[in-house]
């Protein structure tokens, strides 16, 4: 079986620098709990984001003059685990929303296709890319054999 293991990302010049760097690291430190470090990759100061603790799914964001452009539905996918949590977490944005227009939101009706349902909604905050957060149901007696758990 396979997992994400990371995704790296080239971002437009400054928006690793302070205030945005703080801010980066306030958001999706706050939102998703990733702890940020700044490695040297390249002769230059990047910024990671280790979405697990073991370092094994990470987000690598560098400064460069061929930034990522995103202007669709790109977007890397975040599972969570129920419904409450894709609900809890979709509050948190709108509170944080409340004191920052820059972050986006797209809010979805579920996706129900056959016995499986999809709740979801985007996020996007100073990155050239939305982040999908959902959380995948069963019908009852459907869940498939294998799947990703953390423990």
């Amino acid at each position: 079986m396979m997992r994400f293991n990371h995704m790296e990302i080239t971002v437009e010049p400054g928006t690793l620098d302070e205030p945005n760097r703080s801010e980066l690291i306030d958001f999706y430190q706050g939102l998703f709990g990733w702890q940020s470090i700044a490695p040297e990759v390249f002769d230059k100061s990047d910024l990671l984001f280790m979405v697990d603790e073991q370092a094994s799914s990470f987000l690598l964001l560098f400064q460069g003059e061929k930034a990522m452009k995103a202007p669709g539905f790109d977007h890397l996918g975040i599972l969570l685990d129920s419904r409450s949590e894709v609900d809890e977490m979709l509050a948190k944005c709108k509170a944080r929303q409340d004191e920052d227009s820059r972050i986006l939101i797209r809010e979805y009706d579920d996706l129900v296709q056959g016995d499986v349902t999809v709740h979801a909604f985007y996020v996007k905050h100073l990155l050239p890319i939305y982040f999908d957060v959902q959380c995948i149901e069963w019908a009852e007696g459907k869940e498939p054999p294998k799947r990703w758990k953390f423990e």
